[in-house]
């Protein structure tokens, strides 16, 4: 897997044509093995901009290129080549294995009805070494914790061998075990990452740049430190913030109150 060079010039979207926009235009660029975090209040736009990052809902207008080429100018095969997604609803299972779940990120690089040949088991068994999930292999995917399914799903993307990860959510609704995992195999992985986060310290913490939305607008894009300011971050989310700086370490972490 090789990481990619992310790049979206004035994507925008609206429902139809009539329609006001759920997200006006925004540009950003994600340089190869850097990570961008995505954060704003609720309604901003963010899960409309990740579904157009990973080939789900097509611009109204503008362009996201990986390496120079229009995402939306491939089909839905070739763009699961570029990019994978690990969303914050996993569907039902059916029945299948973990090995099962895993082996269907091998789908956009097989032809027609083709069975899994060598080179897709061994890259299926290194996404489940990657992750640790020996020892669930023949597990139903249902009888898994919610962290356990969220690495099966990390799995399953990795074995699709995209350039672009985009995550939503990641962390959502895991105890902090699970959510100190997440965020250390996003440190680890070595690709493009998107990914979308409600704690904006955590984002601060594991993310190269921010893009803070608010009600379809991008309100900034940078650094944590220019992005996450306390004027910027307590006109985004209607609060008061405050920026302290923790003495033992000397990170600077952010705390809220609503205003009076």
């Amino acid at each position: 897997m090789s990481a990619g060079h992310l790049v979206a010039k004035d994507v925008c979207w609206r429902p139809g044509r009539n329609q006001p926009f759920l997200l006006n235009p925004v540009s950003f660029e994600v340089y190869p093995g850097r990570v961008l975090g995505v954060v704003g209040p609720n309604g901003a736009g963010k899960s409309t901009l990740l579904r157009m990052v990973y080939h789900y809902q097509k611009p109204t207008s503008g362009q996201i290129l990986v390496d120079g080429q229009d995402l939306w100018g491939m089909s839905a095969k070739v763009a699961a080549r570029k990019v994978a997604a690990v969303l914050q609803e996993q569907p039902g299972a059916f029945g299948l294995s973990v090995r099962d779940i895993v082996s269907l990120g091998r789908t956009p690089h097989r032809s027609g009805l083709s069975s899994e040949g060598a080179k897709d088991a061994e890259i299926i068994d290194a996404a489940i070494q990657r992750m640790q999930l020996e020892a669930l292999v023949a597990r139903d995917f249902d009888t898994l914790s919610g962290g356990e399914r969220q690495r099966v799903m990390v799995a399953r993307a990795l074995a699709q061998q995209p350039q672009v990860l985009v995550m939503d959510e990641p962390t959502n609704h895991l105890d902090i075990r699970h959510q100190l995992e997440i965020l250390s195999l996003i440190r680890s992985l070595g690709l493009t990452i998107v990914v979308s986060l409600h704690d904006l310290n955590m984002a601060a913490d594991v993310c190269d740049a921010i893009l803070l939305l608010k009600d379809g607008h991008c309100q900034g894009f940078g650094s944590a430190d220019d992005v996450l300011s306390e004027q910027l971050v307590s006109d985004t989310f209607s609060v008061t913030a405050q920026r302290q700086v923790l003495s033992v370490s000397q990170n600077q972490h952010l705390t809220f109150h609503l205003p009076n």
